[in-house]
């Protein structure tokens, strides 16, 4: 999802809960990965992997000039042959300590294996963030968390979208008139559309 189409998914959303909910979520994603100097982990369930918003993290991270949101991918089942970026595993979490930050991504009940190493990284000084369709353990132990329940006008993959593009802007929007919204997104259209500068 481009950042057309996340503005004006915003637009649509004006007005409900989701778009206050997600942005104070990335707020808090982006406060703690910028107040410790990185050392953001992102992990999901051993069924599931955040592949796209590792991505999305990281192409926000070189947009908006704040290297500390891009996440280093903690996968359930890397092998040390995997390219290096896919080769971190679970005893990464074993490692976290106080100034990072672990976001769990959770479609479902994670394992208690996953949940252990939170709890671990956690009592070790992590600041520990769940996204997530349900209530538990996970969001039990998580300083920040968002719930994206079943049956919601939005599924998790789109607020993983609003989220990361989120934590990616430098200021949060302050105009709350749709004359004002309408003038960011025609400026963020003409930037996105203007042909290139050229290069001498």
């Amino acid at each position: 999802m481009d950042a057309v189409r996340v503005a004006l998914l915003r637009e649509v959303l004006a007005g409900t809960e989701w778009l206050g909910a997600t942005r104070r979520f990335a707020g808090a994603l982006r406060a703690s990965a910028v107040a410790h100097g990185g050392g953001l982990l992102l992990v999901g369930t051993r069924e599931y992997e955040p592949w796209h918003l590792a991505a999305h993290l990281v192409d926000e991270a070189a947009w908006s000039g704040t290297p500390e949101l891009a996440p280093t991918l903690v996968r359930h089942d890397a092998r040390a042959s995997d390219p290096a970026h896919l080769a971190v595993g679970l005893g990464r979490l074993a490692a976290a300590r106080r100034g990072e930050t672990l976001l769990v991504v959770s479609p479902d009940r994670p394992g208690a294996p996953l949940l252990e190493r939170v709890h671990d990284a956690r009592r070790a000084g992590a600041t520990v963030l769940a996204l997530g369709t349900g209530e538990g353990e996970l969001t039990t132990m998580a300083h920040e968390r968002l719930v994206v329940p079943e049956g919601a006008e939005l599924d998790l993959d789109t607020v993983q979208h609003l989220v990361s593009a989120g934590a990616g802007e430098n200021t949060v929007p302050s105009g709350r008139g749709r004359g004002r919204f309408r003038d960011r997104l025609s400026r963020l259209v003409e930037s996105l559309t203007a042909p290139p500068p050229p290069r001498w």
